[in-house]
């Protein structure tokens, strides 16, 4: 397996595919509809518009397997030492280590970017994701109760946080 950088011309694909099925399938995502191959243009230039890193983890036939992104936590400027990030792992990968990997990437991507805080919405009830997250060092910081409802319930929505010790020279600019 290889961590890599995904880009939009190689991986959108991919990762659409990954997006539709924890769409339609899971409480990872709280959204009700597949994307389209359009939505994936936006979303790439978010990520390149905000310095924000799309980590994949391929197979040695070049397959993705799975990925790790993060983006804005919130919009106002104070907010900027913080962000809220996502892993995602194809479905026939799942239980297999890989979100370790691409959380621990994650992790020291966000350190070389002086991120202070990795913030992570987890479904309540996802709890292979709040143990890998738990396992990584996050701490719960809340839960947003009937927050979300998909699959005719109510999902509350828990927050994860991981403090960094940087920046090392943080800014009120």
């Amino acid at each position: 397996m290889n961590l890599i950088d995904c880009t939009e011309s190689r991986h959108a694909g991919a990762i659409l595919e990954i997006f539709n099925e924890a769409i339609l399938n899971s409480t990872a995502l709280y959204d009700y509809r597949e994307r389209d191959i359009g939505s994936m243009g936006p979303w790439f230039a978010a990520k390149r518009n905000g310095n924000f890193p799309v980590i994949g983890l391929e197979n040695s036939q070049g397959k993705l397997l799975g990925f790790a992104s993060y983006g804005t936590f919130r919009a106002w400027p104070a907010y900027k030492y913080s962000v809220e990030h996502s892993i995602y792992i194809h479905p026939q990968h799942r239980g297999q280590g890989l979100g370790k990997v691409l959380l621990n990437a994650l992790i020291e991507e966000a350190k070389r970017r002086q991120v202070h805080t990795l913030i992570g919405g987890i479904d309540a009830t996802n709890a292979a994701s709040i143990a890998l997250h738990t396992q990584a060092g996050f701490i719960e910081a809340g839960i947003i109760k009937q927050a979300a409802y998909k699959f005719d319930r109510w999902l509350d929505l828990a927050f994860y946080q991981l403090i960094l010790s940087t920046p090392e020279h943080p800014v009120a600019k």
